[in-house]
């Protein structure tokens, strides 16, 4: 009853496919009826010796035309029973979906890829499962349970259809003891799926590294204990459900031996024809479905209790970033101004930490941001975009609070290229178009060229239309970091975030692209995290972090005269560059 009260908002939106379908269900159950009734009465025809052609001939008409009735009325209610239960599936997956798109980084720290996945199949498969077979199990079997028993009680012979039910009460309560036991082991079922979900989910996609290492007889070990513990979980939620339809039909053969006793005994005394006695049985036989589809019921109603409980879980977390009501309707780019006091993830301390960042970019510039692993690089650039929220200051877009404008808003105004650049199982063209499908093939070449991946586009076999396997799989890592380049710089963005995306270029094609954001990107903000110090020596103003706090500012000759951490590193950085090319001059 729970998981009814929770759907009832799906069976109020799709009440008129329902009742159309229950209607369908009922007059099913009532045709059901006719064709033992003729069986019995061309049974004691014969028995009489009073069957005749013409009689047998309306009798099989009758027998054909309740089929022909039956046939279309079962394609009724499963187009309109079924057919709206996978509408619930569309509606279920869609929400999903959408909650998961709004939820912030959190959320997906939280919950596993493989496990996202499987309560967006494994989960909604089960709820659908209850909103079509659960429904026309409970209306069918009610309607043909209550239409057949009235029938055996007022049409045939009251005493024996008590008999005949004497044995059924206590199918109730083997169902029950069973049916506890089998919502655990379905909820461990859906749990050890999930883990499953998860370990194949991370294998396949890390499965280059487990080859590297030679991983793979480990690997396939670790596979095959999750996979046993799946197993074993799966056969016993399987056992438990296995027993109840043995246990229905021990009480309908119950049902059968005391009917024969009975009916036997009262057609010796003339109470019951022959023909009453087989009506009877056919009838009782017709019960066999209403049982079972009880013990159906009862399973299809745990697992969807089970499962809807899960995906009810996920929808009711809500995501870290909360929008106004009502949010400026205008955004522009302008001066950005960084007054944050202190920033941590949640459970976070150290490193991973921002605290007393303050900084102010006019509106055109560039903003150079490097610093030793785990600084807080990264961190200021999400800060921005709102991946997460500060807990103490604020951040000014055009003389505005960041949390003013809409989310979909602010991040419309930039072009993100992350240190993990997650390209597409599509074509290189589809990928460089993915925030902007309007994007002109004239347009395309401009940007490849001037990102310094067209010539590698074109040395591939199908060129733009080279399909380049899930992450960019095909690709090499300088060419991966290239194209999300093109994809960021496709949209045209007011402010450009590049996350150390240059890492894994050359020099000379680094140069070539730095030089192609500073002429083609006047006007507009960017804003560069790197490790390679040659990629911000053009920044109007050049931030080192450290630990979290900034502990140089300036530009390029500013950071150089204070003899600090940047001059050090780009000192190093330059005498490994010049030791790297008399290297290579002396192999040449």
């Amino acid at each position: 009853m729970s998981v009814i009260r929770r759907l009832a908002w799906f069976f109020k939106l799709e009440r008129k496919r329902y009742l159309i379908g229950i209607f369908a269900l009922i007059l099913v159950s009532v045709f059901n009826l006719i064709p033992p009734r003729i069986i019995g009465t061309v049974i004691d025809q014969i028995d009489a010796k009073r069957l005749s052609s013409p009689s047998l001939f309306w009798n099989i008409l009758q027998l054909v035309g309740a089929g022909l009735a039956m046939y279309g009325l079962r394609f009724l209610w499963r187009r309109y029973i079924f057919g709206t239960a996978n509408h619930l599936a569309q509606l279920l997956r869609f929400r999903l979906f959408d909650h998961f798109t709004k939820m912030s980084l959190s959320f997906f720290q939280t919950f596993r890829t493989g496990d996202l996945m499987a309560h967006a199949t494994n989960d909604i498969n089960a709820v659908t499962m209850y909103a079509g077979g659960g429904v026309m199990s409970a209306v069918d079997a009610s309607i043909t349970a209550i239409v057949t028993l009235l029938t055996m009680f007022w049409m045939i012979d009251w005493r024996l259809t008590l008999v005949a039910v004497s044995p059924l009460p206590f199918l109730t309560l083997a169902t029950n003891l069973v049916g506890s036991r089998n919502h655990h082991a379905f909820k461990a079922s859906q749990e050890a799926f999930s883990d499953l979900n998860n370990a194949v989910q991370e294998s396949v996609s890390g499965i280059r590294v487990t080859k590297s290492f030679g991983y793979q007889g480990e690997e396939i070990q670790q596979f095959s204990k999750t996979n046993q513990m799946v197993f074993e979980k799966n056969m016993t939620a399987a056992r438990y459900n296995a027993l109840f339809d043995p246990a229905t039909l021990v009480f309908i053969g119950l049902s059968y031996i005391l009917t024969l006793f009975l009916g036997g005994y009262l057609i010796q005394k003339g109470e019951l024809s022959v023909g009453q006695l087989v009506t009877f049985m056919t009838y009782l036989n017709m019960l066999v479905w209403p049982l079972q589809a009880i013990g159906f019921l009862f399973n299809v109603s745990q697992r969807a209790s089970i499962s809807y409980d899960r995906i009810e879980q996920l929808l009711a977390h809500e995501s870290d970033i909360a929008e106004l009501e009502s949010p400026l309707t205008t955004i522009e780019n302008g001066d950005i101004s960084y007054e944050l006091e202190k920033f941590s993830y949640e459970g976070a301390d150290g490193p991973t930490s921002l605290e007393d960042i303050r900084f102010y970019l006019k509106k055109g510039q560039t903003l150079g941001i490097v610093g030793p692993t785990g600084s807080g690089k990264t961190t200021l650039l999400r800060l921005i975009m709102r991946e997460q929220d500060i807990q103490k200051g604020h951040i000014l877009l055009n003389g505005q609070d960041i949390r003013h404008y809409s989310l979909s808003d602010l991040r419309s105004l930039m072009g993100y290229v992350p240190q993990d650049q997650v390209l597409f199982a599509l074509s290189i063209r589809d990928n460089i178009r993915f925030a902007n499908p309007q994007l002109t093939d004239e347009e395309m070449l401009q940007i490849t060229q001037a990102c310094g991946i067209y010539e590698d586009i074109l040395a591939m076999s199908d060129g733009f239309d080279t399909m380049i396997g899930e992450r960019g799989v095909s690709l090499s890592g300088g060419q991966k970091q290239r194209i999300a380049i093109c994809r960021a710089l496709a949209m045209h963005p007011a402010i450009l975030l590049l996350d150390d995306s240059l890492s894994a270029v050359d020099a000379k094609t680094e140069h070539h692209i730095l030089e192609h954001l500073k002429s083609s990107r006047r006007g507009q903000t960017t804003l560069i995290v790197a490790h390679r110090l040659s990629a911000v020596v053009h920044a109007d103003m050049i931030l080192v972090l450290e630990e979290g706090r900034i502990k140089e500012k300036g530009t390029h000759q500013e950071l150089m005269a204070l003899k600090g951490w940047y001059y050090q590193t780009y000192q190093s950085q330059q005498l490994h560059q010049q030791i790297s090319k008399d290297l290579e001059g002396g192999v040449s």
